[in-house]
């Protein structure tokens, strides 16, 4: 595996640690709220946040219906919605916007909310954790090939013109030796001709499912082997000419 490497312009819009976790049945949508009350300072907006259930409801319009909608958390946003940390009743979420500092900083932060999201809320286990970074990269234009930049690339057959102008790719991978998994999303987003770059979005989301103590220090060993995979599977997907656009 690649060593990580620390990016002067790392090209991450969104980088996010989330727990799913087994709670007591006892917990209330009362007792989440109550989450923010040491933290308003620095995540002074609340937001509910809800979960619904939909079918489709067949016929000469086929019609989407609620069957379901409730209040299952909430979101603290920071006063300038850079950072958003989510306590549901399944689970934590942080959420760091760009800019992104580091992994040391970032993870930091998280441990100490997710060890308030402990005291609140006392989970019986953790039964999930998952790492991902959304990355946008803008490729410089004109190029020939995609290939210039990005290593993982569909496939086009001899004998079908090599003009390709956009894609949607998502993959997964196993990684046995630390029972994770990762999905990629790889795409394209429309642009003028005129911008002179192609975004190009890399979404690497990688997690384990597990059985643990909510109050094991093991989670954030395993925070460290799911950030190894995340960035293995970065390190390896770009080309150095790529890289060299972070510098």
């Amino acid at each position: 595996m690649k060593e990580a490497i620390l990016f002067p312009s790392p090209p991450i819009t969104e980088a996010l640690i989330d727990v799913r976790v087994t709670l007591p049945k006892e917990v209330t949508i009362e007792q989440l709220e109550t989450f923010q009350e040491d933290i308003k300072t620095s995540f002074p907006i609340k937001k509910p946040r809800f979960t619904g259930e939909f079918k489709i409801k067949m016929g000469a319009a086929p019609e989407v219906v609620t069957t379901s909608n409730r209040n299952d958390g909430f979101l603290f946003h920071s006063q300038d919605g850079k950072k958003i940390v989510q306590a549901r009743l399944d689970g934590f979420t942080f959420n760091k916007l760009k800019p992104y500092s580091n992994w040391e900083v970032f993870s930091s932060e998280a441990k100490y909310l997710w060890g308030h999201y402990l005291a609140v809320v006392k989970p019986i286990n953790v039964v999930r954790l998952a790492l991902r970074y959304i990355n946008r990269i803008e490729l410089p234009l004109p190029f020939q090939d995609f290939k210039e930049y990005i290593l993982t690339m569909p496939e086009i057959a001899l004998g079908i013109p090599n003009g390709l102008s956009g894609f949607f790719t998502q993959l997964t991978i196993q990684n046995p030796e630390i029972s994770a998994q990762a999905n990629i999303i790889e795409r394209i987003e429309r642009t003028t001709p005129d911008k002179g770059t192609l975004p190009f979005i890399l979404d690497i989301d990688v997690f384990r499912n597990i059985i643990l103590e909510s109050s094991s220090g093991e989670i954030w060993d395993i925070f460290n082997q799911l950030r190894n995979f995340k960035n293995q599977i970065f390190l390896n997907s770009l080309t150095d000419k790529t890289k060299e656009l972070f510098k």
